[in-house]
């Protein structure tokens, strides 16, 4: 039974088809999902009976096509991660980009907020080029190496930044900056509403910026809310 006072973390762990809901409603569950379900409802505005209501019936609904990540092996989430989801970015912003581009030439001058987005988005791409690489060059790697060291009884992996949580805090806050930048598109974009009249480049732009967000909150909260709190966890129980 959903409560108010749950962490929509907490809901969003414990009830995968609750994501689906969080996104319908446009409450953040992997960035701000440190908050309480009536405080997240309270922020956007929302009647906390009738989120409770949705998450109710998804979860009488069918099961969703979903794997445990909280059980499954850290080195195969981390692979997930990289294969699915930064490669959706890798893949997705440079088109993003290019859209962006063509909609500003062909409406730029009569819709001024276009160039305001293509800078924010300018912004999202250069942090999370860097965020990956990151994730990929030290974290996943250490990681990966940390799990595997333990269950052979193998020596642990040096690192070179005290304890994993260091990084870990780095990346959540780097997740917390592209997070507000996401907001600040769905603004500049209305909720990626185009206007009366526009045409197909400008559909297919705002709708691949809705999928983007989309994305990027299942991919934040599959690193924020089970990889890196397992790999802390895993680190402090082999000493």
């Amino acid at each position: 039974m959903t409560t108010t006072t749950q962490t929509v973390r907490e809901i969003a762990l414990d009830q995968p088809s609750s994501i689906r809901v969080f996104e319908q409603f446009g409450i953040d569950y992997c960035c701000g999902g440190r908050k309480p379900l009536a405080e997240a409802c309270a922020a956007g505005q929302l009647e906390v009976d009738q989120v409770i209501a949705a998450l109710e019936a998804a979860e009488k609904g069918p099961l969703p096509n979903t794997i445990d990540w909280t059980t499954l092996p850290l080195a195969a989430l981390a692979q997930h991660i990289t294969a699915t989801h930064h490669a959706y970015v890798k893949r997705e912003l440079p088109r993003l980009a290019l859209l962006s581009a063509k909609v500003i030439n062909r409406h730029g001058t009569t819709h001024p907020q276009l160039p305001i987005l293509a800078s924010r988005l300018e912004l999202l791409t250069e942090e999370l080029t860097m965020h990956l690489m990151k994730e990929e060059a030290v974290l996943f790697p250490y990681v990966t190496k940390l799990e595997a060291a333990i269950t052979l009884g193998a020596p642990l992996p040096e690192k070179c930044f005290g304890t994993v949580a260091n990084p870990i805090a780095m990346m959540m806050r780097e997740h917390d900056d592209a997070g507000g930048l996401l907001a600040e598109i769905r603004t500049l974009t209305s909720n990626y509403t185009t206007p009366e009249g526009a045409c197909p480049t400008w559909h297919a732009y705002f709708d691949g910026l809705r999928e983007f967000q989309q994305d990027l909150h299942q991919h934040i909260h599959l690193e924020n809310n089970i990889l890196f709190p397992r790999a802390i966890a895993l680190e402090e129980a082999a000493g």
